[in-house]
């Protein structure tokens, strides 16, 4: 298994770290802890943050500009900040409309690097789509923004083989940005192998399915009244309970193995996936090193088998979100 891989011009170990939870949607953070885990990762050799503009509403890419703010210079030099734009929403509240017109593409833009006290954003991602707003034209906006040299990489996240051709007709796409986990895999029948045919790196988000893969996650019930989680169809009611029993045969079987579930959840996906990167959240620095040590792992042909089979696509229950947050998503709504 390839440690380091290719991503906006870097070559970065393939985990990083997703920070949007130190910001919201799984319940109260601490900035002071979160600055804490931020640095543990960074010494521990994580080099790619990802963040987005309306995590907490700026409030995630203003506390990773504190966390870089921190870092001398040649410590930043080689830091791959991720960020995204295109979702606007109410602050406090779920609900969002999709915006990727060229004024908003070039203040969000102005705003982000001003929160991350950054000069240049070293990838920018299209974080969700506006269907009345055509690819080629939002390319041009985001190339227009590359030539001012106020971004080096354009992403997108979440969008359909066809928008990935085209807007990487416009202009080379850096990376895809898609959901993809055991328990979340519509990403191989199209868009992994389109990404490995343009060379485009896929980023992973949600490589632990929420902290599901972990197995241990608290039962929904129990969750924070504002974690994100107790609203997704496929961590309660009946779909929970059976996405439940395939974690617990599936901790039985890193058990067997050694390992963590965690750790065979990122293990999974690295080995299988040459061009891929994970970028599991950690808001604490309690699972870290456990976390970078199994997305170190390989796992032989005989474990992907059986990983393969007891989280078939056709295994896990329920939608991965609800109808609000597949506002803007092209990809498969399973």
């Amino acid at each position: 298994m390839t440690w380091l891989r290719p991503l906006a011009g870097f070559q970065l170990p393939a985990m990083g770290l997703g920070c949007m939870g130190m910001s919201e949607f799984y319940g109260p953070s601490d900035d002071e802890q979160s600055l804490r885990t931020l640095r543990a990762a960074y010494d521990r050799g994580v080099r790619h943050f990802d963040t987005a503009d309306t995590y907490g509403s700026g409030h995630n890419e203003t506390l990773l500009g504190r966390f870089l703010a921190g870092l001398a210079p040649g410590e930043r030099a080689g830091v791959c900040v991720a960020t995204k734009f295109g979702i606007r929403r109410t602050p406090g509240t779920y609900e969002r409309h999709i915006d990727n017109s060229p004024d908003y593409v070039k203040s969000a833009c102005e705003a982000s690097l001003r929160r991350l006290g950054m000069d240049c954003l070293p990838l920018f991602y299209v974080h969700r789509r506006e269907p009345a707003v055509p690819i080629e034209a939002l390319m041009e906006s985001l190339v227009a923004l590359k030539t001012a040299g106020k971004i080096a990489a354009i992403g997108l996240s979440e969008v359909s083989a066809d928008t990935l051709r085209r807007a990487h007709a416009v202009h080379p796409v850096a990376a895809l940005q898609n959901e993809y986990s055991l328990w979340e895999r519509g990403a191989e029948a199209e868009m992994l192998p389109l990404c490995q045919a343009l060379g485009v790196a896929f980023v992973a988000y949600s490589p632990l399915g929420r902290a599901l893969l972990s197995a241990e996650l608290p039962p929904t019930e129990q969750l924070d009244a504002k974690d994100f989680r107790r609203q997704l169809p496929r961590f309660s009611g009946e779909a929970g309970t059976h996405n439940r029993a395939l974690v617990a045969e599936f901790s039985t079987l890193a058990e067997g193995w050694q390992m963590k579930p965690a750790q065979v959840a990122l293990a999974w996906i690295l080995s299988r996936q040459p061009h891929a990167h994970v970028i599991p959240g950690m808001r604490r620095e309690t699972h870290l090193q456990a976390n970078w040590d199994g997305a170190r792992r390989t796992l032989d042909a005989a474990q992907l088998a059986r990983l393969d089979a007891l989280f078939a696509p056709e295994a896990v229950q329920g939608a991965r979100y609800t109808p609000q947050g597949y506002v803007g998503i092209e990809s498969p709504q399973r």
